[in-house]
């Protein structure tokens, strides 16, 4: 690279629970610029949990960051080129980009559901990711399948 590395950027902290990773997820999370907005469907989302999940001795947030966890993927496929053969070579995942996918396939999931808000959808997904079902915690298992069918190629990582 001709350039040097750019800085990266300080994720100041939610204003409610004093967290980088609520804050890193609702920069996802949101459209437009609309912070405000994100955070609302976020905590509101947090709000359904905390209801529907009575019975765990958890608190919603901590349902939130386990979720988070059951659907971070460890390994991904790239394709790479190799002598005129495109082939599907297996790589673990630096951690800050697990974090991101996960969050990013959370809410894009949730997107996807059916339901009245997008804070109730966004609860549905993390009730979901928690209990090892839903669409974000199959393609965490879809890509983890990939891998391991390709990992014959496993050789040509770089």
């Amino acid at each position: 690279m001709r350039k040097a590395k750019p800085k990266k950027r300080v994720i100041l902290p939610d204003p409610v629970y004093g967290d980088q990773k609520v804050s890193k997820f609702v920069n996802h999370l949101m459209y437009d610029g609309k912070k405000s907005i994100s955070y609302e469907i976020f905590y509101k989302s947090l709000e359904i949990v905390g209801e529907k999940m009575k019975d765990q001795e958890k608190t919603a947030l901590e349902i939130w960051r386990t979720a988070l966890e059951k659907i971070t993927p460890q390994v991904e496929v790239k394709s790479r080129r190799i002598g005129g053969a495109t082939f599907q070579v297996p790589t673990e995942i630096r951690p800050d980009r697990k974090e991101s996918v996960s969050m990013k396939n959370m809410i894009n999931f949730a997107r996807k559901r059916g339901g009245k808000t997008m804070a109730d959808k966004l609860a549905a997904e993390i009730m979901d990711a928690y209990n090892e079902q839903g669409g974000a915690f199959k393609r965490k298992e879809d890509m983890h399948r990939m891998a391991e069918a390709n990992r014959a190629f496993a050789h040509f990582r770089f």
